[in-house]
């Protein structure tokens, strides 16, 4: 009996130890800026300048970059806190995977770049590995770890370039732009198809009001995307009469932009639901 409950005496403690160590764990800060220093290191200017140039990057090609500084990992590894960390933002774009990240633990003196599915091709664990040993960690060894971040996002940046990427997504000024022309879009679908019905009758009627308005919202616009919703949308105003607005497969067409108008408050940057398995490399200094 004596040894029973020595024995669930052990098994309690262990239970409890681990749970100890579980809510000892560092937690993982909201993704709310592509730097986040949570050590005061950088000054505001200098995690400006980084923020510019991994939005200006994101804008040209697509991928999401993000820099983490924190005080420590322990008692995990950096390894395993930096995967809790990407699991939670999800960087880089659905099922493209393009997402990367930089980590630095300052008071554990270790630093990891982080790769996604998407980018492993390029920023390999051997070229991770490079660009933490010979542009990262001589920098933090002078104390000057401004110029290795900098230096380690320019490396990652140059690799990443390299890479064939699918293009950027739209920014929300062109969408909004889009949600600006749909009203007189509407009016010229319906007037312009009401015509051509009559005259061509339903189907070609349709297709060639799609195809004029979609021409006059590309030139309105400049954009492509804007042409084919607008012809879209006229080509269906048509097809089911020209009126204000019909059910389509159960559908409501007409009198709204479909959420494509703008949304309230301010831009947050968040990851856009890419994956990681694990790719990259760590270091100390």
């Amino acid at each position: 009996m004596k040894a029973f409950r020595a024995l669930l005496i052990l098994v309690i403690a262990a239970f409890s130890f681990d749970g100890l160590l579980a809510s000892a764990e560092v937690a993982v800060p909201p993704l709310t800026a592509q730097v986040i220093d949570e050590t005061g290191t950088l000054t505001a200017e200098q995690r400006l300048s980084l923020e510019q140039t991994l939005q200006a990057f994101e804008a040209r090609k697509g991928a999401q970059i993000s820099v983490l500084i924190i005080p420590t990992t322990q008692p995990e590894t950096i390894e395993q806190y930096s995967m809790r960390v990407v699991e939670k933002w999800k960087l880089g774009r659905a099922k493209v995977d393009d997402g990367a990240m930089l980590i630095v633990a300052k008071n554990d003196r270790a630093l990891r770049i982080e790769v996604g599915y998407g980018l492993e091709g390029a920023l390999t664990d051997i070229t991770s590995n490079r660009i933490i040993n010979e542009a990262i960690v001589p920098r933090f060894k002078r104390g000057d770890f401004y110029g290795g971040i900098t230096a380690g996002v320019d490396g990652i940046i140059r690799v990443v370039s390299g890479e064939p990427l699918s293009p950027p997504v739209q920014r929300r000024a062109e969408v909004n732009g889009i949600g600006r022309l749909l009203p007189v879009l509407f009016v010229m679908a319906i007037v312009i198809g009401g015509a051509l019905r009559a005259i061509l009758g339903r189907l070609p009627g349709a297709f060639v009001t799609g195809g004029i308005v979609g021409v006059l919202a590309w030139l309105l616009s400049g954009a492509i995307t804007a042409a084919v919703v607008a012809g879209a949308i006229a080509l269906l105003f048509t097809l089911v009469g020209g009126g204000p607005g019909a059910y389509v497969g159960g559908r409501y067409i007409g009198g709204r932009s479909g959420g494509l108008g703008r949304r309230s408050g301010r831009d947050i940057f968040k990851g856009g639901g890419g994956g990681f398995g694990g790719g990259g490399a760590s270091g100390r200094w």
